[in-house]
């Protein structure tokens, strides 16, 4: 069973392994910076819809947000610094990454 540590722990560390604030997470999810602060200072559960937008602003499933540990998605250490590098990246940045390998 999940709680809401670990929702929200779940939640810091894929911002965390982008090297995003919190503020940027709100940018690229849609939501208020006050709604996510809002979790954390409430020891709130998001919504599945808030949920939702974080996990595309991450650019992963909600099983993959929920899945526990490294067995829910297994990557290679390239294939994680790609996904963490991607994730920087301007949507116009990434439709210039698509562009390049479909021109490949």
């Amino acid at each position: 069973m999940w709680t809401v540590k670990d929702i929200l722990g779940t939640i810091t560390k894929y911002r965390q392994d982008r090297g995003w604030t919190e503020y940027q997470l709100a940018e690229r999810s849609g939501l208020p910076q006050s709604t996510i602060s809002s979790w954390y200072r409430k020891n709130m559960v998001p919504t599945v819809p808030s949920l939702e937008k974080i996990c595309a602003a991450f650019g992963i499933t909600l099983s993959q947000l929920f899945a526990e540990g490294e067995q829910a998605v297994s990557l290679t250490e390239a294939q994680r610094q790609l996904l963490a590098r991607w994730s920087r990246l301007t949507e116009d940045q990434q439709a210039a990454v698509f562009a390049l390998i479909d021109h490949m």
